[in-house]
């Protein structure tokens, strides 16, 4: 087989490939013995049926788009490797000529992984912050505990304020008529948690217990349910009951109950030595990211828009894969957030842009300065993955090797050790680290799962 690639602009180019007759022959044979199966002969079973009489009375003709196929996949393969080229959409492919006892000739016009100029990697200066623990952070992480372990008392002679547990029944109803949804008895409703129509929880503040107010509220243009949406809905509401969070306090005792430690003193030392670990951990993470972006911003790339597409689309199942985790899915998120999918995949386009220069500039980097990946690496991935999993890692070699993903593995270590080289011989600079923004799809499960 031959195949010649020539490259006419950027990260397009032309595959030209010209298969042997005999392979040819060989695929319409295979051709035949699909077609036979299925022919209708006078005369003749199905799929006893000779192959001159077949080719009689049907022609050869008919067996070439099967028989093309069969062919034009392994050659399109084959030719890829030959050529050694990367592709990274579906190719346009033209059929110059198929004919019995000919070559197969060929041509794909394809966009391929745009090639990388490097810039400044080594040496870039990234803005490092302490993993220092303040007096206030410690506090805070105090009072979260406390909340936690709080205990929830019956207030009786008190109106309810935000925080508090309040216990209701609710009647809804637009223009006089309920709705579905709308009602329900002894309802559980932590007042500030956002989770009800905005304006409800509101209104609920003040309220004591046996109280009944009208609380009146508009739910959102773009409520999940459409025919809600912007309409003035109004709620009787009964406050049965107001609990509230007793917080334990902060003493020995309260040390004892939620550590292995005897005194308050010692679990806060404990307890800072850990907010300082996941401090640096976070750092680190910082540190990563912010020298990636540098040697990504110094490189000249022109990336496809084909590359950025399918990031797109890795993103968003990413994404649903997070949501039905959270108990959603992705229908309930768009009509939640009033959002289209394609909406969604505009925001995820620059992130997505974003990480295929990443990953493309620490593939080049990572060839440039020899970085391998050895079998025991590789293994004690898989040693990691089968302790995280609950599963060997012989079982997980098998599974990712069924999925065609290991070699993906392989890769997976090869960037994290690219990173570990640009950091070590990265300039660390003393400069606040600017503010991580989450990701698109985080925020907005984040979001969703607020409403």
């Amino acid at each position: 087989m031959k195949a010649t690639w020539e490259k006419i602009e950027k990260n397009l180019g032309v595959l030209e490939v010209e298969v042997e007759a005999d392979r040819v022959a060989a695929a319409l044979d295979k051709a035949f013995n699909k077609v036979v199966k299925k022919a209708n002969v006078p005369g003749f079973r199905k799929g006893k049926v000779p192959r001159p009489i077949f080719e009689s009375r049907f022609g050869v003709e008919s067996l070439y788009q099967d028989a093309i196929d069969i062919l034009l996949p392994e050659a399109y393969g084959e030719a890829v490797e030959q050529t050694d080229i990367f592709p990274v959409d579906r190719p346009e492919v033209d059929i110059e000529q198929f004919a019995k006892g000919q070559p197969f000739i060929f041509k794909a016009k394809i966009t391929v992984k745009p090639e990388v100029k490097l810039g400044e990697y080594k040496g870039l200066e990234v803005p490092v912050q302490k993993a220092e623990v303040t007096d206030e952070e410690l506090d805070a992480e105090l009072t979260r505990l406390q909340e936690r372990h709080a205990e929830l008392v019956v207030v009786e002679d008190e109106a309810a304020v935000n925080g508090d547990i309040t216990v209701i029944d609710f009647d809804g109803s637009v223009d006089g008529v309920p709705f579905e949804g709308g009602q329900a008895e002894r309802h559980s409703l932590e007042l500030g948690s956002n989770s009800f129509i905005p304006g409800f929880e509101e209104q609920v503040v003040g309220m004591s217990t046996g109280d009944f107010k009208d609380v009146e509220v508009t739910f959102p243009e773009a409520y999940h349910a459409a025919e809600l949406a912007g309409k003035v809905a109004v709620f009787k509401v009964k406050l049965h009951e107001i609990k509230r969070k007793q917080l334990p306090a902060l003493d020995d005792e309260f040390a004892k109950d939620v550590s292995e430690f005897d005194t308050l003193e010692e679990y806060k030392a404990d307890l800072k030595a850990q907010l300082e670990s996941r401090k640096q951990e976070e750092l680190k993470g910082v540190r990563e990211t912010a020298v990636v972006d540098a040697a990504a911003a110094n490189a000249e790339v022109e990336i496809p828009e084909a590359m950025i597409a399918s990031e797109v689309e890795n993103m968003v199942r990413d994404f649903d894969t997070r949501l039905r985790q959270q108990g959603m899915n992705m229908d309930m998120f768009l009509s939640f957030s009033g959002q289209t999918r394609e909406d969604l995949q505009e925001q995820m386009k620059g992130d997505a842009e974003k990480r295929v220069r990443n990953n493309l500039v620490l593939e080049v980097i990572a060839k440039e300065e020899k970085i391998e990946v050895s079998e025991d690496e590789v293994t004690q991935e898989l040693a990691t993955m089968a302790e995280a999993y609950k599963r060997t890692p012989e079982e997980i070699r098998s599974i990712l090797a069924a999925n065609g993903s290991l070699s993906s593995l392989s890769d997976e270590i090869s960037l994290r050790k690219t990173i570990e080289f640009l950091v070590s011989n990265s300039v660390e600079v003393d400069a606040p680290a600017p503010a991580a923004e989450a990701p698109v799809e985080e925020a907005a499960a984040e979001e969703a799962s607020a409403e």
